[in-house]
């Protein structure tokens, strides 16, 4: 038998930035259901399909994007177009996977401005404000299991939770004090802070590094291509900060647009633990700082975001949309809106592009220390308790027709007044936790179902 027979298959053809586009713009179109399904479409496409990448090297890019605040299934998708194709690459890769729910949530944004107040379209929300409750507390146990692996990590967890929930601290707080914690608790070699193993596996059949186009990782890129990433790291920074600083400037601190840019820009840097955590934060403000919109349109922008592609913190889109829309002062309130969108589209996304850029030279060093991974340990724990204080903010407005707050010195939390108690969304809250928590139905099913209900309830006169 001739050796050649046991030659490895041949390494796929590189493909050319036009092929690597229509490639990203169908990940983008196909990336529904949150971070753990478009990572597993990406995955599928570009390892599986494509072998443009093996699982090593895609599993250890994803773990990098993990260390970072912002949404790390955009950030996977923009550190690999730049492996592919430079800079260039990267940027149509991340811009790509935005732009499907850039689009998608600001029509939704129109319709539900335009009509919003129209009963069939209240009702439609109505039901999904059920779902997204039932949505919000099973991300709480998904990311509790994979996070909460010892007694120190539970605690961070519950400090974390009576912290924004009972004494109404700051969301970039927590996190910061939990990822000092991490990262002191690393340094002082305590067992309980030791890092875990990232997401683990993704897909199916294992493709080795090897076997792919971009084969073998390098333990240091090339010093031109380092380069190249800098100063496109730099000029992000600078097309982030720059209109931040100008309307700030040129509108004063009170202009809704310079709060929005601000506020977001803040969100963008402190943005770990996805949607969900944050959202927490963003709440807390835009309903009781800004007074940019009602508690339950929260949960209706989410529900948007989550019936949409593209990543899930595309709801803070229609935060910024509502904002405007209602405190520009415009004559035309639908354009103050659009560009208020537009905004904090901006300001969220732009650092993820410098983030990536800044760290994509120096993966390999930043993923191997140990102090850094603790540190982001400790945050994914205090995040679980920020999202059960996110389930339980939404299930007071939405369940409760009147809340009332307590303050008693450092204390002030909000609580239902319980004879205000709204059976309907009682009950159909009920019904979506069944739905996901025992019959284990889908996201898409659980959130299609729930707005039928409501539908059919309206059409029945139940609801008003």
């Amino acid at each position: 038998m001739s050796s050649d027979s046991a030659a490895p298959a041949p390494q796929p053809e590189f493909p050319s930035l036009t092929e690597a586009t229509r490639t990203w713009a169908r990940i983008a179109l196909l990336s529904f259901g949150g971070p753990a399904g478009q990572i597993a479409v990406m995955h599928r496409i570009l390892v599986e399909e494509k072998r443009w990448i093996g699982d090593g090297r895609f599993l250890h890019a994803l773990n990098f994007c993990m260390l970072l605040p912002g949404p790390e299934a955009q950030q996977l998708a923009t550190y690999i177009g730049w492996l592919m194709h430079g800079t260039r690459g990267g940027l149509i890769a991340g811009a790509l996977f935005v732009l499907p729910g850039v689009v998608a949530i600001m029509a939704l944004s129109w319709l539900y401005a335009l009509y919003g107040d129209v009963g069939l379209v209240e009702a439609l929300f109505f039901g999904l404000k059920a779902a997204i409750l039932a949505i919000v507390l099973q991300a709480v146990v998904r990311i509790g299991r994979r996070a909460l692996k010892n007694d120190a990590m539970r605690v961070l967890a519950v400090l974390s939770f009576l912290a924004i929930f009972a004494f109404d601290a700051p969301f970039p707080l927590i996190v910061l004090t939990a990822a000092l914690v991490g990262f002191l608790g690393a340094r002082t070699g305590l067992r309980a802070f030791a890092p875990g193993g990232g997401h683990g596996s993704v897909g199916g059949a294992h493709v080795d590094d090897a076997e792919t186009l971009l084969g073998e990782e390098m333990a240091e890129m090339p010093a031109a291509a380092r380069r190249s990433a800098l100063k496109a790291g730099v000029a992000a920074i600078a097309l982030w900060l720059a209109p931040v600083a100008l309307l700030v400037l040129a509108l004063g601190g009170g202009n809704v647009f310079a709060e929005i840019a601000v506020f977001f820009s803040k969100m963008a840097v402190v943005t770990f633990g996805g949607a969900y955590a944050v959202l927490a934060y963003v709440a807390q403000e835009a309903v009781g700082t800004y007074g940019w919109l009602r508690p339950g349109e929260m949960l209706d922008g989410l529900g948007m975001a989550e019936t949409t592609p593209g990543p899930l913190i595309m709801v803070l889109q229609f935060v910024g949309f509502i904002g405007a829309f209602r405190e520009a002062g415009w004559d035309s309130a639908l354009l103050a809106g659009t560009l208020g969108g537009l905004l904090t589209t901006w300001v969220t996304f732009a650092p993820c592009f410098a983030f990536i850029f800044l760290g994509a030279p120096y993966m390999e060093r930043l993923r191997a220390n140990r102090d850094l991974s603790a540190a982001l340990t400790a945050v994914t724990a205090s995040v679980v308790g920020v999202i059960l204080n996110l389930a339980i903010w939404f299930a007071i407005h939405v369940i409760w027709r009147e809340v009332q707050r307590i303050e008693a010195g450092p204390l002030s939390l909000e609580l239902p007044v319980l004879g205000s108690i709204d059976w309907i969304a009682a009950t159909l809250s009920a019904l979506a936790l069944v739905a996901v928590f025992r019959l284990k139905l889908g996201m898409t099913t659980v959130l299609a179902g729930a707005a039928a209900l409501g539908i059919v309830l309206y059409a029945a006169g139940v609801l008003a």
